[in-house]
């Protein structure tokens, strides 16, 4: 890469709130989550702000690229567990909008016309987390990121499409290890088994997925359009079909005594005890 190629362009236009939006000159939109203090995690101002921004990026015939970044010290840790929790008895009804927020989302990366690139640090966990990283085009990990599943830790299913997406990536095997088991895999691991693109030094990882995004915003737009969407169609069918299906399991487990209970043990630091109820 060229001294040139690797320079952050400055921003000119920028938006507010927990979902920040910034368009650069060369075309490429950069969104930043904006929760540094709950670990990026997704509530639903959250929620509604990427939908916000997500829509105004596919509206707009400028935007050749997107960048997603994550403000503080982690990418994103998913659905913010402390809201999730304080919801009791409304919890189904929670998880079912946020869910309905975060699958609209992951579809709209995936059929945006222009390239996403992911650029993660720290931890990507949960639907959230593993959600955009599974629905990105490209993704670029700083060499201490690390990725976790985390649904079933926490008596739930994946959602964002990640029951077909990651599985398309990983392979059926590593997949069900994945969801199942809930390893914290490194970004080296993430590489090797095809969950990620490239892992950089960690201080460069902002200047390198900044310079992915430029070169795709500086090839043939309607070519890699067309190159995305004949990728994504060949799973499109299988992610569309398997969205309203996680939404109504999701809001089935969240009225469970599990999932109160998997909830507290992530707050608390502890091994949930599970009893199927």
């Amino acid at each position: 890469m060229t001294e040139e190629q690797h320079k952050t362009p400055p921003e000119v236009l920028i938006g507010e709130g927990p979902a920040l939006l910034a368009l650069h000159a060369d075309g490429v939109a950069h969104i930043r989550l904006n929760r540094p203090g709950a670990a990026n995690g997704l509530d639903m101002a959250m929620l509604k702000g990427l939908h916000e921004v997500m829509t105004r990026v596919h509206g707009d015939g400028r935007v050749r690229a997107v960048l997603i970044t994550g403000e503080g010290k982690n990418f994103c840790a998913g659905g913010d567990v402390h809201t999730f929790l304080s919801k009791g008895e409304a919890l189904p009804d929670y998880i079912r909008m946020a869910t309905s927020y975060l699958q609209i989302v992951a579809s709209m990366m995936m059929r945006l016309n222009a390239p996403v690139v992911s650029a993660v640090h720290g931890f990507a966990a949960g639907g959230g987390g593993m959600g955009l990283v599974c629905s990105s085009d490209m993704v670029v990990a700083g060499a201490s990121a690390k990725f976790l599943a985390g649904a079933t830790r926490v008596g739930m299913v994946p959602d964002a499409g990640v029951s077909v997406t990651l599985t398309h990536l990983v392979g059926l095997r590593k997949a069900t290890e994945i969801l199942m088991l809930n390893p914290v895999i490194t970004a080296r691991e993430a590489l090797e088994i095809g969950l990620i693109t490239r892992v950089v030094d960690d201080d460069q990882l902002v200047d390198e997925a900044f310079a992915l995004a430029r070169q795709l915003a500086a090839g043939a737009p309607a070519a890699l359009a067309g190159t995305k969407r004949l990728l994504w169609n060949g799973l499109g069918t299988g992610v569309d079909a398997c969205m309203p299906e996680e939404n109504r399991m999701q809001a089935q487990l969240a009225g469970m005594a599990d999932a109160r209970e998997g909830l507290a043990a992530v707050i608390e630091k502890r091994t949930p005890t599970f009893t199927g109820r």
